[in-house]
């Protein structure tokens, strides 16, 4: 017995050093070959016997009925299976989401709504049924502008995320008229969509009752879920296959109208059909981050420390559902003095519903406290930097401690490497040529959550081991880090771990949303992982039997079970931009990222999603803007040609750094979320750079030329 024990020790050591090998090494992509070589399928490449095709008709107003929909010609059209709309579409039972309750009646809530769905044999033949489709209407007058003293406005107990919509702390109208340095400012960002290279698109069809769809989502399961009960199955009766997803950035995080019509449509011509909406579509159908109206008001001591600080975010919303981004709650995290007020208020508006959009609420929001802290800074006579610092508290605005919170770590690592000391802080006081210079700061946070999971782990006779987890790969390397995860938890070698994802069957995962993907999953796979060997060493003694072993794990109970904190990762943005003031052209130098977000599972993925949320935030700095024709409610930039991103001449040098941190208080990796913490805050350092290099304050996103040039004296 005590021989069969020093094995167990020494094959524990063993699985404990090749474990420290694979999580926190720098590994490629997983599924690399397969995307670049295209071998990887999404969700319309899936090619099936009889497949049909299908192509929306939308609405071309706000608000309205539809009073006639005439079939005959589009039915005329050779290859032309059916058109489905509201008089003879199968009826859905309601759901939470009334957007998905496509075509069942003539109400038109949204300008782009689907009011019909042309089926054909080919792509080409639909979309000449769908213009062929002819509609009736009844117009009504829409009301699509967002504006702060609009009269519909409320304020909702409970915003997205489930935070509550207002949090009041001391006595703010006290504390600021104390205050010996105010600022009192409002800040605005546009309407922002997703454009992720891979549109919402779905295959699907039925067979025996039974329903598979192939769909570009972040979260099948819970695509699962919504089908089965807006079609009255069992959820065992709906599969839903998301094996490769093409970027999503929130707009796939929720089921969307694109998977529901293809079911529909599936049923109704008896046959498999795709759906992919074209890139128009996507700005109407796809969601997006709504416009936001934030005022700012912070009052200091004559130290530079806050006393009083309230955060009022206005937001709108669709007629047809309620969402309300929680762009306040972001000052409730970074500096909340003892007299604080962070509320929101959101208007129903004849606009299509906004959605989850790369760390919402705490990108706009970010932008307005820490364009405001700069304000203060500039005020005051403090330097940015030491002002965030002196500011650093160790609990958020409802008391609860951090589980870790390395903010001023960041800060000062930042400055050190970004070259911070000696800055001139006199705005226009750096020239190179035609050009100004300028350089800014911000911090960045953002929550690290983790939901429950589940995940299967099996080990082979032959000596491999399988780990299925629900998780949706949507860019993020998840398959890499979850195979590096259970190598760790088995102590085997990477080379010996299969890793499936992507499937409902597999059992319930979370969203990849939310930043908490690896978190979730992870624990899943961990304890799934950790059980299995614990099984085979009790019951097999360390080897595999024939038939192999399996184990299944469930991580509710674990969540249950953690201490009340404040869990967030940290950061801190520095940026470097020039400023031609003839023009009023904007050019990014370099931008500097400092984080502290748990230990790193994988350099190469974690660098990857942080540059690549960091040039999210230069790009809505300097050029996203969707543009709404208030007159019909239809975002007019509905492509890529009039809605700019940035490209690489745009992006000359982003630098990532990580601080080694340890948080006991997370998951059993000690990993937090990171594919949000980069885009928090960056927008706010490229505004806080140009005011910088110009002595202009710019309030309101994107820093266009017009708007630059237009501010700036003579």
């Amino acid at each position: 017995m005590t021989a069969f024990v020093h094995r167990d020790q020494a094959r524990d050591q063993a699985r404990d050093q090749a474990s420290e090998q694979a999580v926190g090494r720098a590994e490629p992509r997983l599924e690399a070959r397969a995307k670049v070589t295209g071998q990887a399928r999404y969700a319309d490449d899936h090619p099936l016997p009889g497949s049909a095709y299908a192509w929306p008709v939308r609405a071309a107003f706000a608000r309205g009925r539809i009073s006639t929909v005439d079939t005959a010609d589009a039915l005329a059209v050779d290859g032309v299976v059916c058109v489905i709309w509201h008089g003879n579409a199968p009826r859905l039972e309601p759901g939470d989401d009334p957007d998905l309750l496509v075509l069942q009646s003539p109400e038109v809530w949204y300008y782009g709504q689907v009011i019909a769905l042309v089926v054909a044999t080919t792509l080409e033949r639909a979309q000449e049924g769908a213009d062929l489709v002819t509609v009736r209407t009844d117009p009504m007058a829409a009301d699509t502008v967002l504006r702060a003293d609009h009269p519909g406005l409320h304020e909702p107990e409970i915003v997205n995320a489930g935070l509550p919509g207002r949090v009041d702390t001391g006595d703010f109208d006290a504390g600021f008229a104390a205050a010996e340095v105010r600022v009192d400012a409002t800040y605005r960002t546009p309407a922002e969509h997703h454009n992720p290279m891979e549109p919402h698109a779905t295959t699907a069809f039925w067979e025996r009752g039974q329903l598979t769809v192939f769909d570009a989502t972040q979260a099948s399961s819970s695509v699962r879920d919504t089908l089965a009960a807006l079609f009255e199955l069992p959820p065992q009766l709906v599969r839903v296959h998301n094996e490769h997803v093409g970027g999503g950035f929130g707009s796939k995080g929720a089921p969307r109208p694109n998977v529901v019509l293809a079911a529909m449509a599936a049923r109704c011509a008896g046959r498999p059909v795709h759906l992919a909406l074209g890139r128009s579509m996507l700005f109407t159908m796809g969601g997006y981050r709504t416009p936001t109206i934030q005022r700012i008001r912070l009052g200091a001591d004559a130290d530079g420390r806050l006393v009083a600080l309230a955060h009022e975010s206005v937001t709108q919303t669709s007629r047809l559902t309620e969402y309300t981004e929680q762009c306040a709650a972001v000052s409730r995290v970074h500096y909340p003095p003892a007299n604080l007020t962070t509320s929101h208020r959101v208007v129903a508006l004849d606009v299509p519903p906004p959605t989850w959009m790369r760390a919402p609420g705490e990108c706009p929001g970010s932008f307005a406290l820490e364009s405001a802290i700069d304000e203060l800074a500039v005020a005051g006579s403090w330097d940015p930097v030491q002002l965030r610092i002196d500011n650093d508290t160790a609990r958020d605005a409802e008391g609860r401690p951090f589980s870790s919170r390395h903010l001023v770590e960041c800060l000062r690592a930042g400055a050190d490497r970004f070259g911070w000391a000696g800055r001139d802080p006199h705005p226009g006081s750096r020239r190179e040529g035609r050009w100004l210079l300028g350089t800014g700061v911000a911090a960045s946070s953002f929550p690290a959550i983790t939901w429950p999971s589940t995940a299967t782990a099996r080990a082979t006779a032959d000596g491999h081991f399988e780990v299925a987890v629900n998780a949706a790969d949507i860019g993020t390397g998840a398959r890499t880090v979850m195979r590096q995860i259970a190598a760790d938890a088995l102590g085997v070698d990477e080379p010996s771990v299969q890793i499936r994802v992507g499937d409902s069957d597999i059992g319930f995962a979370t969203i990849a949303g939310g930043s908490m993907g690896t978190s979730s999953w992870g624990w899943a796979v961990t304890k799934a992982c950790r059980l299995l060997r614990e099984r085979l060493d009790r019951e097999h003694h360390g080897q595999c039997p024939p038939e192999g072993v399996a184990v299944v794990a469930d991580t509710t109970a674990d969540l249950a079970a953690r201490g009340e904190y404040a869990r967030h990762a940290f950061g801190a943005q520095f940026c470097a931009v020039r400023v031609d003031p003839a023009t009023g052209e904007v050019r990014l130098d370099r931008m500097l990222g400092v984080f502290a977000a748990g230990r790193i599972i994988n350099p190469t993925t974690a660098e990857s999603q942080l540059a690549g949320a960091m040039t999210m935030g230069v790009s809505m700095a300097l050029l996203e803007q969707s543009v709404l024709d208030a007159r019909t409610g239809d975002f007019v930039t509905d492509d890529l040609a009039s809605y700019h991103v940035a490209v690489n001449a745009d992006i000359p040098r982003i630098d990532v750094t990580f601080l080694p941190e340890a948080d006991p208080h997370l998951n059993p990796m000690g990993s937090k979320g990171i594919g949000e913490l980069g885009i928090v805050g960056a927008a706010a350092a490229v505004a806080n750079a140009v005011h910088h290099a110009t002595g202009v304050r710019i309030r309101s996103l994107p820093i266009t030329p017009a708007a630059l040039l237009a501010a700036m004296p003579g």
